[in-house]
């Protein structure tokens, strides 16, 4: 399977970080599973504040609303990762490696292809269940911002796609 994406797909807020000369070759998000966690404490706090509600602590007023509305700060808090999650990119164009992160505070990672010179990824066992895996690039002698990228969905086409950049001949 190849992950060709046109460069009239990637969304604006990644098309700017490009230069002219560069073509963007895939544009994906981070796998959902990074929103595992935070979904996982949405539940664990709904049923946290559905039990309290049905106890001795939860008869009066006051602490019936303390209660719900810490659920709502923890509802609000998922809504805030999910946003964050969805202007989150790693781009792979024909010269370099993006990771543009952030909703308020823009952060934008690059490597350029040719400074790459050891790369692999990494699965776990629920990455592997899940489709999801863990890039770490190293280039020489040079600590980059650009080393570890985790939560990346089809590491292994990914990985040869980028390989196949980097070796192009």
């Amino acid at each position: 399977m190849r992950l060709v994406a046109s460069s009239n797909n990637a969304p604006a807020s990644v098309n700017r970080y490009l230069l002219p000369h560069e073509q963007d070759v895939v544009t994906i998000r981070k796998h959902p599973a990074v929103l595992i966690g935070p979904a996982a404490s949405v539940l664990g706090a709904l049923v946290a504040a559905g039990i309290l509600s049905n106890t001795e602590i939860g008869q009066t007023g006051a602490t019936l609303a303390i209660v719900w509305w810490l659920w709502l700060l923890v509802l609000v808090w998922f809504v805030w990762r999910i946003a964050d999650w969805s202007v989150d990119y790693f781009v792979i164009t024909s010269a370099r490696l993006l990771l543009t992160q952030g909703l308020i505070t823009r952060q934008v990672n690059m490597m350029p292809l040719g400074k790459v010179t050891d790369m692999r990824f990494e699965r776990t066992l629920m990455g592997r269940f899940l489709g999801y895996g863990t890039f770490v690039m190293e280039s020489a002698g040079q600590d980059q911002a650009l080393s570890k990228i985790n939560f990346i969905p089809y590491p292994e086409q990914l990985y040869l796609e980028v390989v196949g950049l980097i070796f192009k001949e």
